[in-house]
């Protein structure tokens, strides 16, 4: 169940972000409203999450997920680019989650 929190809190996670840029620096209140309410279910479900994954672990995939998605979100929905070394990045981003889930024996799993 804590990986299916863990699931929930990155993309709360990622709808706050995406409300923040929305928001236009908290000049619009829809966004701002959904940015807090989404950021404090995020929080709150990553609490849950660390009664059981260590936190370097759980951090580490929360907020490595987060940047990828994050970063997809604003190519897609954003119309930001994301050159080569951007790609690349993320790849690497992703690869270090893969071989934390996989080889790890500090993942709780």
């Amino acid at each position: 169940m804590h990986w299916f929190f863990l699931v929930l809190a990155i993309a709360a996670e990622t709808v706050g972000t995406s409300a923040l840029k929305a928001s236009d620096g908290f000049t619009r209140l829809s966004p701002s409203i959904l940015t807090a309410v989404a950021y404090a279910v995020s929080f709150y479900l990553l609490a849950q999450v660390l009664k059981v994954v260590p936190v370097g672990i759980a951090y580490a995939i929360w907020s490595g997920l987060g940047i990828v998605m994050i970063a997809l979100i604003g190519w897609m929905v954003f119309g930001q680019k994301l050159d080569a070394p951007a790609l690349l990045g993320l790849g690497l981003i992703i690869a270090g989650i893969l071989v934390m889930q996989l080889f790890s024996n500090t993942t709780g799993h």
